[in-house]
Parts: C-alpha cells; sequence; structure tokens
C-alpha cells in the first residue's frame, strides 16, 4: 500500500491557514490551498490538546487519515487540506465525521465533477 503524501513542516501549515480557503463546523475546520505537486493531494491535521490525552487525539487522526484515504478519489488534484479537529470531534461518530468533511470539501469547492468518459487536459497525472 502506497503511504500517504502528509504536510509535516510548520512554514507549510501557516502557508495553508493564511492564504488558503476555509469552512467550519461544529466538528473540523477544513482549509485548502492549491499545493505545489499538481498530481496528488496532501493531507495535514491538527489536533490539540484541549481534545484529550495521546490515545484519544491519535484515535482522532486515524479517523481522519483513514476519511482522507477513502475519498481521496472524490477530491480534486493538486490541493493541499488541513484538518483542524475540534473538541465535539473527540465524541462524534466516524460517519459524522466523514459527511462534515464531504461537506466541507464541497463548500470549498474541492469535489471534482469529472464524468465517466471525459478527462481533465489541464492534469498530466
Amino acid at each position: 500500500m502506497k503511504a500517504a503524501v502528509t504536510i509535516k513542516k510548520n512554514s507549510e501549515f501557516r502557508r495553508i491557514y493564511s492564504k488558503g480557503k476555509s469552512a467550519a463546523s461544529p466538528l473540523l475546520v477544513l482549509y485548502a490551498r492549491r499545493g505545489p505537486n499538481r498530481c496528488d493531494c496532501r493531507l495535514g491535521i491538527t489536533v490539540s490538546t484541549k481534545l484529550g490525552k495521546a490515545v484519544v487525539r491519535n484515535r482522532i487522526r486515524r479517523r481522519f487519515r483513514e476519511i482522507f484515504r477513502l475519498n481521496k478519489s472524490k477530491l480534486k488534484k493538486g490541493y493541499d487540506v488541513i484538518v483542524v479537529a475540534r473538541v465535539r470531534s473527540r465524541t462524534a461518530r466516524y460517519d459524522e465525521l466523514e459527511r462534515d468533511f464531504l461537506r466541507l470539501a464541497a463548500k470549498l469547492e474541492l469535489i471534482q465533477e469529472v464524468k465517466a468518459n471525459e478527462t481533465n487536459p489541464d492534469m498530466p497525472c
């Protein structure tokens, strides 16, 4: 299985926070900006210590990574996405987190609408 491409550097997080678009729900905040890599989406996750101890924070991270992995094919290519977990995400069910993620991605126009026989000529990948 191919490892996910993630956002790790603080400078990349700051760039997306300051220059990207954002959308919020009670469970999470989603930031997105066109990334330097036009072929793949990258994910960054922020989980504050307010949400709980390490076990709880890691469970939330794992859920968001899985949501991103399963829905990556629906997202437009070449975007950097940051998920900021809110306190309510600690007690939320997986399907609620996924529903909010997809709703916010659609609000930020990250969901691609490619028909079956149509390809995007702008994307070389």
